[in-house]
């Protein structure tokens, strides 16, 4: 009964930007975290980005200073700013979340995944 929406990929040069975002909706209580994950084939999926409800975020080495990600709880909504990308960037992006869709009842949630490309 919760969904996460994706938005904002697609083919940017290097050196450029794109902004992610990711809305939840449904039947939501609480929302623990929420964030974005990359896969390559042939590979893991790994964490680029997230943030608690407390506020709290964490990002992967290889973006720190790049990459930012913010919350706007009044919409449930997850952003991921991506500048200074380079072509080792390119990856399909995923919205996770852990959410609580009532006060004893929670889940792990994915987006559908949207293709970030940075290429000349």
């Amino acid at each position: 009964q919760v969904q996460l929406v994706e938005s904002g990929g697609g083919l940017v040069q290097p050196g450029g930007s794109l902004n992610l975002a990711c809305t939840a909706s449904g039947s939501i209580f609480s929302i623990v975290a929420m964030g974005w994950y990359r896969q390559a084939p042939g590979t893991q999926r790994e964490l680029v980005a997230q943030v608690t409800s407390g506020g709290s975020t964490d990002y992967a080495d290889s973006v720190k200073g790049r990459f930012t990600i913010s919350r706007d709880n009044a919409l449930n909504t997850v952003y991921l700013q991506m500048n200074s990308l380079k072509p080792e960037d390119t990856d399909v992006y995923y919205c996770h979340g852990k959410i609580y869709s009532s006060y004893n009842r929670w889940n792990e949630y994915w987006g559908q995944g949207t293709q970030v490309t940075v290429s000349s």
